[in-house]
């Protein structure tokens, strides 16, 4: 056993609590009202379906924000509201061609890149292809070529994303956490001075394969390193994009037509955390607070629904329980609806920077009970992340077990990386985050223009559903303090 697992088991000892007769009665309502009257569906339809995809600064984003609340007040739930982070403009692609016009014509399967720029009108010509140059000098020499053109700026890709995470409830040993590396085809101009170069060079537009396979596309954006005088850039499958070089490679007459148009949205620069609770009741603890959080922002390549729009839709769900089952929480549970999520954890570092950082913040600290997130991966919630907290995976093992005959498996000790839990992680709180189904995850869905509702299973909402609202119920009416992580030395 090794010194992580050893401190584990120790601390596990400490914070053991048996469930009452009271708390298996409520997980069974729990459990009914989630399974038997959800209402789950429909909220990730209109996610997914009605709305659409949800790009952080977009009308589309604060259209979901704003509904996502007004159906906590449906809900009858307290405290219901909007909190404002710094965020920059937005952004929203409106219109895009790409085709193929010579040696014959075909529709391209491309999506511009987030905050990339519009083409000032359409272009038609003969690609210039510089991923076989040797290196920055080398396109240099060759810069009069590109003024007007459109680029293709690297080799083929001949490498793809083909194998999704182990799913680490499935092994009795640890396995490695988190997504797999990008693997993106290389040229001869690095990611962080390509736009700048092609501008000033004048490149009407710059075109890039990606990882994925079979049309599956990874298309995402900056909005902090595309200026609005850098060069359109679209992301083109890879299929695509590779026979296209490897016909100019045989000397074919290549010929492309290319237009982008979109709008930058600067009236309101702010993004927004939903924030809704059900109060405590209890005297003495009735202010801690359990928070339950997903990010409702998305990529806009596809409808975002199994990032993070069924999270959401959940996390939703979950609140609806508590409040329709009438259960009197003796802690204050609150839900969050975090922005940003996409463009480096911003809403829910900025709403744990502002309510729980610093000296002025130590009581709020000290009355935070435990956060949990729910983001990467679909369908049931097999179990949480433990984060090495010994103390923690003790009590998920207790309030996990009601519900694996519905799917639920077994939480572990390891840790995960870039979701909204980090946020308060790194301000000393425990918080936590699901594990569910990563079934063509990583290949297919995770930022790709193949994110749609079909990919996500509608027993599995109801499931993940129930099971966070009972882990809220559990944390809320538990007896003592929720462990803290154990350091070592």
């Amino acid at each position: 056993m090794n010194r992580l697992l050893a401190v584990a088991a120790i601390a596990a000892v400490a914070y053991a609590v048996p469930a009452t007769s009271q708390d298996a009665a409520t997980l069974t309502r729990i459990r009914d009202e989630g399974l038997n009257r959800s209402q789950v569906q429909s909220m990730f339809n209109h996610l997914t379906n009605v709305i659409g995809p949800r790009l952080t600064g977009t009308p589309a984003f604060k259209q979901a924000v704003d509904w996502s609340a007004q159906k906590f007040k449906e809900f009858g739930l307290d405290n219901v509201h909007l909190e404002s982070f710094p965020f920059g403009r937005g952004w929203t692609l409106e219109a895009q061609t790409l085709e193929m016009t010579a040696p014959r014509f075909m529709p391209l399967i491309a999506y511009a890149e987030a905050w990339t720029p519009a083409t000032p009108r359409e272009v038609v010509g003969r690609p210039v292809y510089i991923g076989d140059y040797a290196n920055m000098d080398s396109v240099k020499a060759h810069a009069a070529e590109l003024r007007g053109a459109i680029v293709l700026a690297t080799k083929p890709q001949d490498f793809f994303i083909t194998k999704d995470r182990l799913q680490p409830t499935a092994h009795d040993q640890p396995v490695p956490i988190g997504a797999p590396r990008p693997n993106n085809a290389t040229g001869p101009l690095a990611r962080n001075v390509m736009q700048q170069f092609l501008h000033d060079a004048g490149a009407a537009a710059v075109l890039r394969p990606t990882e994925g396979g079979m049309g599956t596309m990874f298309v995402l954006g900056s909005r902090t390193t595309t200026a609005e005088n850098s060069v359109p850039s679209l992301i083109v499958s890879s299929e695509q994009y590779n026979m296209i070089v490897n016909g100019m490679r045989a000397g074919a007459p290549v010929s492309l037509r290319v237009n982008v148009k979109v709008k930058y949205h600067s009236a309101d620069t702010n993004s927004y955390n939903v924030i809704a609770e059900i109060p405590g009741t209890d005297a003495v603890v009735g202010d801690e607070v359990v928070l339950l959080g997903a990010h409702i922002d998305s990529w806009h390549s596809a409808t975002g629904a199994t990032d993070n729009a069924d999270a959401v839709a959940e996390l939703m769900e979950a609140m609806r329980i508590l409040k329709a089952t009438g259960i009197r929480p003796r802690r204050t549970i609150r839900a969050a609806i975090w922005g940003g999520e996409e463009q480096g954890l911003l809403g829910s570092r900025a709403y744990a920077q502002a309510h729980y950082a610093g000296e002025a913040n130590a009581k709020a600290r000290d009355k935070f009970s435990v956060y949990l997130n729910n983001d990467p991966g679909t369908g049931p919630i097999y179990g949480w992340y433990s984060e090495g907290n010994g103390g923690a995976k003790q009590l998920f093992d207790q309030w996990l077990m009601p519900f694996t005959d519905i799917g639920a498996r077994r939480n572990i000790i390891e840790k995960i990386g870039n979701t909204d839990h980090l946020s308060f992680i790194a301000v000393g709180l425990p918080a936590f985050n699901t594990i569910q189904d990563y079934a063509d995850y990583d290949t297919k869905l995770h930022h790709t223009n193949m994110d749609f509702a079909e990919r996500v299973d509608a027993a599995g909402l109801k499931q993940a559903s129930v099971v966070l609202a009972a882990f809220a119920y559990s944390a809320a009416m538990r007896e003592g303090r929720f462990p803290r992580a154990v350091v070592t030395p």
